[in-house]
């Protein structure tokens, strides 16, 4: 067929993907329990858009990262000459929103968000160029006793989920004039061990090199253990935050490893950083990751204010439980089957009332023997076949039939019918 013919089926782009039916009933199932361990710790939902500046992102995520560098969906809008970006990950939009709109004014703020970000990255398993994450953002609070929080509140959440085997992370990463100094240690350190260096990390000596502390390539893994230790530059600050964290998570039961190697990717972190990792998935073995920035807000030119955040990176985590087995389906309580003039004409109104009373049902469309429907309602997934026929109508009953588990048949009034089959009701 001939490529611009307009028969031509179109196809989605690489990277971005479709989460077709069978799939989003795990998906409510982890969004779901997100919004309730939220909810249970006072976080509240903020919703921004995708687009934003462009430079908004150069001057929180850092010029020199490989988001900004070679990741970004960005262009000039043709109609006013905006540069604009399709949002990479969602801290920066935050702290635009709370900026904007003084969130802070009356005191602290816990907020979360979730929806697609872009990156233009190299796809494989867990890693997509449209992927989807929920974020949470506390600020106004500079004790450890938030960023313990978070954790603990991820910990509760993979416990929701049925997911074991992950292991927490931690480091600090101290504070601008402790990582200054430190900087300038680890780029002696690296140049002394130059014929070690790919050319990753020949790029970055002197714009990033914090980040070579975490390459993937097993030819540098051992210079980079043998490096300095950040921990050893910080202060007496960011060493009393650090060890008031460490017990609050001991404290809290929460098992954890102090990785010096984490860094985390993005400019504008300090102190606390943090990843609750896998290796169930390969590569992508990061499902979540944070920790505090206490400069991003008046770096974007609101007043200094204290932070903590993380993401959750979803797709991940729905991989993770598809691993251990999690399953969730969506199960509607009826099938409505019809049978007979009378019914046909009734089904409708009938399924609406049933709607009423509280009940999801899905309604036999198009005719059919009573066999066929009867199949149909089989592969439905439904808890109950409810079967009307002209009998039924003309006595305003309806027949219910389980579907799920062995049952009689039995035949009630429309208005007895969500009682009969209450959950409580079914042995």
């Amino acid at each position: 067929m001939a490529k611009n013919s307009p028969n031509t089926k179109f196809q989605s782009i690489k990277g971005f993907y479709d989460i077709l039916p069978d799939a989003t009933p795990l998906w409510f199932k982890l969004e779901d329990a997100a919004r309730k361990i939220l909810a249970q710790y006072g976080y509240n939902n903020i919703r921004m858009p995708i687009v934003e500046p462009t430079e908004l992102f150069v001057r929180s995520v850092g010029e020199h990262t490989d988001i900004v560098e070679k990741e970004m969906y960005a262009w000039e809008d043709k109609l006013n000459g905006d540069k604009l970006t399709l949002r990479p990950e969602g801290t920066a939009g935050c702290v635009r929103a709370v900026i904007e709109s003084n969130l802070t004014y009356n005191g602290p703020q816990r907020l979360w968000y979730s929806g697609a970000m872009f990156r233009h990255e190299n796809v494989q398993k867990g890693r997509q160029r449209q992927f989807h994450q929920i974020g949470v953002e506390a600020f106004g609070f500079d004790a450890p006793e938030v960023d313990a929080e978070q954790i603990v509140l991820l910990a509760r959440l993979w416990r929701e989920l049925g997911i074991v085997d992950v292991e927490l992370q931690i480091n600090s990463i101290g504070d601008a004039d402790e990582r200054l100094a430190y900087r300038q240690t680890l780029i002696a350190y690296f140049e002394q061990h130059a014929d070690l260096l790919d050319e990753d990390a020949k790029r970055r000596l002197h714009t990033n090199p914090l980040r070579i502390l975490d390459t993937k390539n097993p030819r540098m893994q051992a210079m980079c253990e043998a490096a300095p230790k950040l921990m050893d530059s910080l202060g007496e600050a960011s060493r009393t935050h650090f060890e008031k964290l460490c017990q609050l998570l001991s404290d809290a039961r929460i098992s954890y490893i102090i990785n010096h190697r984490l860094v985390r990717g993005l400019d504008y972190y300090n102190r606390t950083v943090f990843e609750w990792v896998t290796t169930r998935l390969g590569a992508q073995g990061t499902i979540a990751g944070g920790g505090r920035y206490d400069n991003l807000v008046e770096r974007l030119g609101g007043n200094a204010t204290p932070a903590c955040g993380f993401g959750i990176g979803l797709e991940r985590v729905f991989l993770l439980m598809q691993e251990y087995g999690v399953s969730a389906q969506n199960m509607p309580d009826i099938y409505l089957v019809n049978v007979g003039e009378l019914a046909e004409k009734q089904a409708f109104a009938v399924s609406e009332t049933l709607r009423g009373a509280g009940l999801s049902v899905v309604l036999h469309a198009g005719g059919g023997s009573f066999k066929s429907q009867m199949k149909k309602a089989d592969r439905s997934g439904a808890r109950f076949a409810a079967i009307l026929g002209d009998d039924e109508a003309l006595a305003g009953e309806i027949s219910l039939k389980p579907l799920l588990q062995a049952g009689e048949q039995k035949r009630c009034k429309l208005n007895e019918v969500g009682k009969i089959i209450s959950p409580s009701n079914i042995e």
